[in-house]
């Protein structure tokens, strides 16, 4: 029998009651959180993967991103053009994701159409075919998009920034993964990936939206109830990876700009630290009113973007500076990129700019959560992430409780020269740089 538990002492999202929310787990394993929402018109559904692309063995890196497509080739009750069909004549929303460490499968509906969309939802996650002809021009359409993304040098410096800053390890690899990987996929190996990671000891199912938990539950279990719980393998990595502080400096002639990827390790997505984190992210370059827009863009007139960027993992993570520019101004531009960091890390940053951080952040977490298909995301990766809920008034208790010490503090663990990683992508000619110009 389903055990469902509402969330009271731990109870999750945005300042909605404890009773809106629940969380219910399925005989098979199966984890089910929901929050009703009545006062909308919508519901979101999702189908998560605690596990993504650095999860996969190096031999099959991009297969979590390869299945992802493939299970809207066809079901054993649907082809593709009925699935587009079907969801178009109940005017929904059906896409999916992959990303380092989940994939997601999510539809959003009127709430007049939710049977029919969990029907395809289920449909489409549970009983996909993977033709062997739709498999192999499935991975001409890969092989394509891996090309496209080689010409996008936004995407280009973050992957060349990545695959040398965890040289050794999955969580450098590509999602997409390499023509090589991906050409040698085959019809039983992907057959074989899903039946290992779509097990319910593996996945979340959450939903946010005006429906009745008890009524969305009962037909959950009718979709899902019947899954095999799988083996229950931990796929989780056991120990955060090592990171390697390059210099890599790949020279793309046809480029206009030289892209810049200036980068720090730093703590994982579940840090007590988080928040003082993501409000020193914030103020060295979080919008227009960050310092290095101010000082790059403002005042010196050397690239038209600049920010900053946390990427944070289950057990590690990264701190990274983006921007472009002519090789003209690259030096005048990670010369200014450079101080910024050191007064950050010299300079208690003060109430004021601290207050307008701290308001940014607040901002943008409550004004993110304001359909139903953002608080079905914040449900699950916070089950993901953290393995329990926490109201809006519990976080901005936590970001307003920062100090300006704790940004200065911060600064200082992340900001060492021996820890930065610089990645230049463009055409760089006789451009060099060395570690003793980093000096932060």
């Amino acid at each position: 029998m389903p055990v469902s538990v509402p969330l009271a002492e731990n109870a999750i999202l945005p300042n909605a009651p404890a009773r809106n929310i629940r969380t219910t787990t399925l005989s098979n394993g199966l984890l089910v959180l929901t929050e009703e929402m009545p006062h909308l018109r919508s519901v979101s559904m999702g189908v998560w993967l605690r596990s993504g692309s650095r999860d996969e063995p190096a031999e099959l890196n991009g297969i979590s991103h390869f299945v992802e497509h493939m299970v809207f080739k066809g079901t054993t009750t649907r082809t593709q053009q009925q699935f587009a069909s079907e969801v178009d004549a109940i005017g929904g929303n059906l896409d999916a994701f992959t990303g380092k460490e989940t994939v997601c499968f999510n539809v959003k509906v009127l709430d007049t159409n939710i049977h029919k969309a969990l029907e395809l939802l289920s449909d489409l996650v549970l009983n996909p075919v993977f033709d062997a002809q739709e498999v192999e021009r499935e991975q001409g359409v890969i092989l394509e998009e891996i090309k496209m993304d080689e010409d996008n040098p936004d995407y280009l410096v973050h992957e060349t920034f990545m695959q040398n800053f965890w040289p050794d390890d999955s969580l450098g690899r590509p999602i997409l993964g390499t023509g090589q990987t991906v050409s040698s996929f085959t019809q039983k190996a992907v057959k074989a990936f899903h039946k290992e990671r779509f097990s319910p000891l593996n996945m979340v199912f959450s939903a946010a939206g005006n429906f009745s938990h008890d009524h969305l539950l009962e037909k959950i279990q009718e979709r899902f109830g019947s899954l095999a719980p799988g083996a229950g393998e931990d796929l989780l990595h056991r120990h955060a990876p090592p990171t390697t502080p390059h210099i890599t400096l790949r020279n793309k002639p046809s480029l206009e700009q030289v892209q810049i990827c200036l980068a720090v390790p730093a703590p994982p997505v579940n840090s007590p630290d988080r928040y003082p984190l993501y409000l020193m992210s914030n103020i060295l370059g979080g919008g227009m009113s960050s310092r290095l827009f101010q000082s790059v863009r403002e005042e010196a007139g050397l690239a038209y973007s600049i920010f900053s960027e946390m990427n944070p993992f289950r057990d590690t993570g990264s701190l990274a500076i983006y921007a472009g520019t002519s090789i003209e101004k690259l030096p005048e531009m990670i010369r200014r990129i450079l101080a910024e960091i050191r007064l950050i890390k010299n300079v208690v940053v003060n109430d004021d700019e601290l207050s307008r951080a701290k308001e940014q952040l607040k901002g943008n977490i409550v004004l993110g959560l304001e359909s139903s298909s953002s608080r079905m995301s914040n449900l699950a990766r916070q089950q993901i992430n953290f393995g329990r809920f926490a109201t809006i008034d519990e976080i901005t208790t936590q970001i307003d409780g920062v100090a300006a010490a704790d940004l200065q503090r911060i600064a200082n663990d992340l900001f060492q020269q021996e820890k930065i990683a610089l990645t230049l992508l463009g055409n760089l000619g006789k451009f060099k740089i060395t570690r003793d110009d980093l000096a932060c």
